[in-house]
């Protein structure tokens, strides 16, 4: 299949370089100050159960939107990485030990919200022999037994020093949707993410895939760190030689002075050009656009993937 052609952006929005100390987001993905009776509501479930958020831990933009309709990502295992990527704004350090009650917390907040699809994620916790994969499946199994009709998303760190053996804990707990993010092309992993190794990342989510190809896949990647479309074209390939089912691309935002600067911020148009490239390669869904991340939409997006798939399977 010859690939789409992505256009590339002539004259790109001014970004974060240090010649451009106050840069100036472009219209597109400028968003409402969070707030709002819905929003009230879930900032307080979140506090009573004493739970940890990736909306709030890394500031996603979306956080206003998506806490006003009741759905927010739950981070469990803590608020402290072990590794330091350079986009990312969650603090890095030693974290303490897991929380046991913590998978009973998470699925009380599920029930008390009426979500019809969550999303799981966490911190990596190179500290642990397992990398927190009993935790993870813990948590699977207390949302099943708490709120059985919801669908399960869990997006995962890599598991880079575990036994092989760990992920096979996470994927017999039948998550809906297992995710891993590649976050960036493979040439800027040692200034984006040095803890990580781009091919173990790919073939944890092909090895998922082997373990249960009844669970659906998920990866994403930023853009606007210093990436070209022929790299961002590549790692499609990437993915769906390890049969990821569902790719989500979104625009680098940078969170304080201190992390990896914007290249650029990427037009909606080649946003739209990328999500017609990747449904070329055969992925049965994408989501690429400037406001993009991983949980965003994520149960309506859940609801169009499992309708893709179905429709695949018809014409076999």
């Amino acid at each position: 299949m010859r690939d789409l052609k992505i256009p590339e952006q002539r004259h790109p929005e001014k970004a974060h370089r240090p010649d451009n100390a106050q840069p100036k987001k472009p219209s597109w993905i400028r968003v409402r100050a969070p707030g709002g009776k819905g929003y009230a509501e879930t900032h307080k479930i979140m506090r009573d159960n004493g739970l940890v958020t990736v909306c709030e831990e890394a500031g996603c933009p979306n956080v206003g939107e998506c806490w006003n309709q009741g759905h927010a990502t739950m981070m469990i295992m803590g608020e402290i990485c072990t590794r330091g990527c350079t986009f990312c704004n969650i603090a890095t350090g030693k974290p303490q030990a897991l929380d046991a009650f913590e998978p009973g917390r998470v699925a009380h907040a599920v029930e008390k919200l009426g979500l019809k699809h969550v999303v799981i994620t966490s911190v990596d916790r190179d500290d642990i022999d397992d990398g927190g994969a009993d935790h993870f499946a813990q948590t699977i199994r207390a949302v099943r037994h708490r709120s059985p009709a919801t669908t399960i998303e869990i997006l995962t760190p890599d598991f880079l020093k575990c036994a092989p053996a760990v992920l096979e804990q996470v994927v017999e707990a039948k998550p809906d949707v297992f995710n891993h993010n590649l976050e960036t092309v493979p040439g800027l992993y040692p200034s984006v993410r040095p803890g990580a190794r781009y091919f173990h990342s790919l073939r944890l989510l092909q090895r998922v895939k082997e373990l249960d190809p009844s669970i659906f896949t998920k990866s994403g990647i930023m853009v606007g760190l210093g990436e070209d479309g022929a790299a961002v074209r590549q790692v499609m390939d990437d993915m769906r030689a390890a049969d990821v089912d569902f790719l989500t691309i979104g625009q680098y935002l940078q969170p304080t002075p201190k992390h990896h600067v914007v290249d650029r911020f990427v037009t909606p148009e080649e946003f739209a050009a990328y999500e017609k490239a990747a449904f070329g390669k055969g992925f049965l869904m994408v989501s690429a656009t400037p406001l993009t991340r991983s949980s965003y939409h994520a149960g309506d997006d859940f609801a169009r993937l499992r309708a893709a798939r179905a429709e695949k399977l018809a014409r076999v």
